[in-house]
C-alpha cells in the first residue's frame, strides 16, 4: 500500500481550494484549515453560483478559509482542489478548477490520503446504506471500533481527526465520489449491483459503471473484492478483478457461485465461503430487514466482517440484532390495522422493485413520485401491477408514472389490475393512500424518484411521511 500512497500522503499540501458549500465542502474546508500553517499554506472555498454569504461562510472565514461566493469561475493557482460530489467532472465549475490546479480529487480521496489504513469501500446502485450500516454494526458487535462514513452522512474528513487507534472506516461511496478517486485503496471493496441511475450526471451507463468499478482500482492480492454476480455489469467487474489476480468473493442470492470465495443462500441460510472455509451464519428469515435484496446486503456485510477477523458466531449474533435503518423499509407504525413503511431512500426504480419483494402480493398501497429523473418505467410498471393493490402517484413525476401504470401492456395481458390515483404533493398522496388502505394492507412510501421537487433531501421526505402517520394515529383513524 505504501507505494500507492506515494509522496502525497501526509505531505505538504500547499495552497488548496474546495469546490461546493454543502456539508462535504464545509467539512473538507474545516479539516484543511486545521492544517494551516503546517502542511497547508492556504484554503479557498468556491461556493458555486447559488452560494451567498451567511452564518456558515462567516464561521469558515473565522477559521481562516477564504470564501469566494456567487460564481463558478475559479481563479488563482492551487496545488490541490477538493471537489464536492454533486459537481460533475464535465461541468464548467469542475473544468475551471482543473485549469487552475495541479490535481483535482474528491473528499473521500483526500481523507484516505490523510488516514489510509483500515478502509472498507461499499458501492452499488442500491443497498449501499444498509450494507454500510450493517457492516459497521457487525464490526462493532465484535469489539472492533468502526465508523460509517461517506455518502451515508458523515464526510470522512470530518471523522479523520477523532479516528481511534485501530479504527475502521466503513465508507459508503457513490459513483460521484468514486469518479474523483485516484489512489484510494480499501482493504475490502464491495459492489452490490449496477442498474441505470444518475445518468444525468454520468451521461452514459458505461461511465456510471466505470465510476463504480473504481472502488477496486488499487486493490492488491491480499485484499478482498466482494462483487455480486446477479447482474451483467457486476459479473463483468468480477471477471476483470479475477483476471488481475484479486481475491473475489462472488455474491449471489440466486445461485451458489463456485470458487474459493463466495457468499450465497443455501436452503434459506446465509453462507459465506472465504479461501475455501465455509461458514453458515443464520437463516434469512431471522433477519429484521426484509426482502431478498436485504439478504444480499447481509451476505455482503458478513463477508466484510469475516474477512476482517470477526467470528462466525459474532456475525450471526449481529445479523439477528440489526434493525432497519431510517428511511430504508423503516416501519413507521400501524394504524387501524394498516402498516406504514418509510422507504424514502428508494430514489430509483430498481430500489422500489426490490422493496416490493418484501411484501405479500396484493397487499401494498404504494406512494410513487417526486423529482422526475426521466428513467424508463416499463420494468417498474410491471412490478407494481404484479404486486400492488393501489398506487398513488404524486409530485413532478406523478403524471408520467401514472400514465406508465395505466398504459396498455403495463401488466400481464395489458389489463388494469390496480387502482391508480393522482395527487399533487406527498401530503395529499398520503391522505389518498390512507383512504384506500384496508386492514392488513401496507402503505409503502417507496417513491422511485429523488425528492428535490418538494423537499431538500430524501430524509426530509421520510420524516414528513412518519409525521403524517403519527398525525393519523392521534386522530384515531
Amino acid at each position: 500500500m505504501s507505494e500507492l500512497m506515494g509522496p502525497t500522503t501526509q505531505s505538504h499540501l500547499g495552497d488548496v481550494a474546495v469546490l461546493g458549500l454543502g456539508r462535504t465542502g464545509e467539512a473538507a474546508a474545516r479539516y484543511l484549515a486545521s492544517l494551516v500553517p503546517g502542511r497547508v499554506r492556504s484554503v479557498t472555498l468556491f461556493g458555486g453560483a447559488a452560494s451567498e454569504e451567511g452564518e456558515r461562510t462567516r464561521a469558515l472565514e473565522a477559521e481562516g478559509v477564504r470564501c469566494v461566493l456567487g460564481t463558478e469561475e475559479v481563479s488563482g493557482r492551487y496545488d490541490l482542489v477538493v471537489a464536492s460530489p454533486g459537481i460533475p467532472v464535465d461541468s464548467a465549475f469542475f473544468r475551471s478548477a482543473a485549469a487552475c490546479a495541479a490535481e483535482v480529487v474528491g473528499e473521500p480521496e483526500l481523507a484516505w490520503r490523510e488516514s489510509p489504513e483500515r478502509w472498507v469501500a461499499i458501492t452499488g446502485t442500491n443497498g449501499k446504506t444498509t450494507t454500510t450500516s450493517l457492516a459497521t454494526h457487525l464490526l462493532g458487535e465484535a469489539g472492533l471500533p468502526a465508523e460509517a462514513v461517506g455518502n451515508i452522512g458523515t464526510p470522512p474528513t470530518e471523522a479523520v481527526p477523532a479516528r481511534p487507534e485501530g479504527g475502521w472506516f466503513v465508507a459508503e461511496l457513490s459513483s460521484f465520489q468514486l469518479a474523483t478517486t485516484r489512489l484510494l485503496h480499501p482493504r475490502v471493496a464491495v459492489l452490490l449491483n449496477v442498474t441505470p441511475d444518475h445518468l444525468e450526471w454520468h451521461h452514459t451507463m458505461e461511465a456510471y459503471a466505470a465510476a463504480k468499478e473504481r472502488a477496486f482500482a488499487n486493490l492488491g492480492a491480499g485484499d478482498l473484492a466482494v462483487v455480486s454476480v446477479d447482474d451483467g455489469p457486476c459479473r463483468a467487474v468480477a471477471s476483470r478483478c479475477e483476471a488481475r489476480g484479486l481475491r473475489v468473493c462472488r455474491l449471489s442470492v440466486h445461485g451458489e457461485p463456485a470458487g474459493p470465495c463466495a457468499a450465497f443462500l443455501r436452503g434459506g441460510e446465509l453462507v459465506v465461503r472465504l479461501d475455501g472455509v465455509e461458514r453458515a451464519l443464520c437463516r434469512a428469515a431471522d433477519l429484521r430487514i426484509v426482502g431478498l435484496h436485504n439478504a444480499e446486503n447481509a451476505l455482503a456485510a458478513s463477508a466484510v466482517a469475516l474477512e476482517l477477523g470477526v467470528s462466525a458466531e459474532d456475525v450471526a449474533r449481529g445479523l439477528r440484532s440489526f434493525s432497519p435503518i431510517e428511511h430504508r423499509l423503516e416501519p413507521a407504525g400501524t394504524v387501524a390495522g394498516v402498516s406504514y413503511v418509510n422507504d424514502s431512500k428508494a430514489t430509483n426504480t430498481d430500489a422500489v422493485e426490490k422493496a416490493l419483494t418484501g411484501f405479500a402480493p396484493g397487499s401494498v398501497v404504494l406512494l410513487l413520485g417526486g423529482h422526475d429523473k426521466m428513467t424508463d418505467l416499463a420494468s417498474l410498471a410491471a412490478a407494481v401491477r404484479a404486486r400492488c393493490r393501489a398506487a398513488v402517484c404524486y409530485g413532478e413525476a406523478g403524471p408520467r408514472i401514472a400514465a406508465a401504470l395505466e398504459a396498455p401492456g403495463a401488466g400481464e395481458g395489458g389489463e388494469l389490475a390496480l387502482d391508480v390515483v393522482r395527487a399533487p404533493r406527498l401530503r395529499d398522496a398520503f391522505a389518498e393512500a390512507a383512504r384506500l388502505a384496508r386492514p392488513g394492507d401496507v402503505v409503502l412510501l417507496s417513491p422511485a424518484c429523488s425528492s428535490f421537487d418538494e423537499f431538500s433531501n430524501m430524509a426530509e421526505r421520510g420524516r414528513l411521511f412518519k409525521a403524517l402517520v403519527a398525525e393519523l394515529a392521534e386522530r384515531g383513524a
